[in-house]
Parts: C-alpha cells; sequence; structure tokens
C-alpha cells in the first residue's frame, strides 16, 4: 500500500492531493503542467513535499515533522520518460547495476526478450528497446512500488503497444503499486485500474 497526502507550492499553483494505492496501477491523466510529474518525484524523494506524509507499506518515507527517507532508500523503481540509461555501460550491465536477484533480473530479461543485446551500448538499439531495458532495470531492484513518467510517449504505435502489454503482464507477475503519468487518454483506459485526473495541481 502506498498512501500520499502532499501540499507542495510551485511556481503558478500548488499541488495539493491525497490517494492510497494499492496491488494496482494508478494513471495520474491530465493536461501538461497540471502537477502529474512533480507527484512522482515527491513520492520518488527528489523533492520532498511542504506538507504532508507518503507512506510505503510500514515505512514512512516523509512525514513533514521529521527527515525524509533518502531517494536511494525508498525502494521504488522510478522509469523517467527519456529512460535516464548510462550511455558507456552495456545493457546487461544498466540492468544489472543495482541487482537485488540475478533470477529475477534473468526472469525480466526473458519476459521482455532482451537476452540478444545484453553486450549492446544504449546508442546501438531502439526507443522501444531502451524502453524495455529501463523497465527491467527499474524491477530489478526488487522495488516495492514503480513510477512511470510517460513511459511510451516517443514509441511508435506497434512498439508502444507491445511496451503497454509487457507492462501488464510484469505487474500481474509483480502486484506492486504502480503510478503512471500518461497524456493518452486510450492508454490510461488500457492499463489503469485508476484514472486521477489532475487540473492544477488537484484531483478533479
Amino acid at each position: 500500500m502506498l498512501s500520499v497526502t502532499l501540499l507542495k507550492k510551485l511556481q503558478k499553483f500548488s499541488i495539493d492531493v491525497s490517494f492510497d494505492i494499492k496491488k494496482e496501477i494508478v494513471i495520474l491523466f491530465g493536461p501538461s503542467g497540471s502537477g502529474k510529474t512533480s507527484i512522482l518525484n515527491n513520492v520518488a524523494g527528489i523533492t520532498s513535499p511542504d506538507k504532508g506524509s507518503i507512506r510505503l507499506n510500514n515505512r514512512m518515507l516523509f512525514h513533514e515533522k521529521e527527515k525524509p527517507v533518502p531517494i536511494q532508500k525508498r525502494n521504488i523503481g522510478y522509469l523517467f520518460q527519456n529512460y535516464a540509461l548510462f550511455p558507456h555501460m552495456t545493457v546487461g550491465k544498466n540492468i544489472t547495476y543495482a541487482m537485488k536477484d540475478e533470477a529475477l533480473v534473468n526472469q525480466l530479461v526473458s519476459t521482455v526478450g532482451l537476452e540478444h543485446l545484453l553486450t549492446s551500448y544504449p546508442h546501438q538499439i531502439s526507443g522501444g528497446e531502451k524502453q524495455r531495458v529501463a523497465l527491467v532495470r527499474a524491477l530489478a531492484t526488487k522495488p516495492e512500488a514503480l513510477l512511470l513518467d510517460e513511459p511510451f510517449s516517443s514509441l511508435d504505435d506497434k512498439t508502444r503497444i507491445q511496451c503497454q502489454n509487457e507492462l501488464l503482464r510484469l505487474h500481474e507477475l509483480w502486484k506492486i503499486p504502480v503510478i503512471m503519468v500518461t497524456h493518452d487518454y486510450e492508454e490510461a483506459e488500457k492499463l489503469g485500474d485508476r484514472i486521477v485526473k489532475l487540473e492544477n495541481g488537484k484531483i478533479v
């Protein structure tokens, strides 16, 4: 269970949201600049709320009266929009960089079909392949929750559908809270157990 209550003042408005996520995929949906990525960054620990609390399972990650848990100790996987792969590392090294369980990684690599790319470098593979590598790398840390920031927005239609299906398959296997940001309502309906609509930092 991921419980989020946060108030964060931004330049043009304040984010003021509260929601709980069980073992499901929750979509943050809304126009650009509505606070979706800012919410992910607060949950991940990249930034901190001004007020509120963030709890993951039995651990308090943030409370306004306590020192926040640092990003590397939150055990949350984060898939950035640009994938943020290490360019100087092979696909295999990218995936195993923060690996906790080799058997799990081998299973994930097999599930998304990356075996033939493990010795390639990021500049040698396609956008869809980078997306798969980034997703496996995020899951290789055995996270208790997963954050996805428009992970499929730059992919062509065929690759996007394949990656959406892989996410659903991995979530069925994994069963952890997932928060995903998307602008695509069709994608939101396909992937989300729930859709949370945001406008100017508030749930509508």
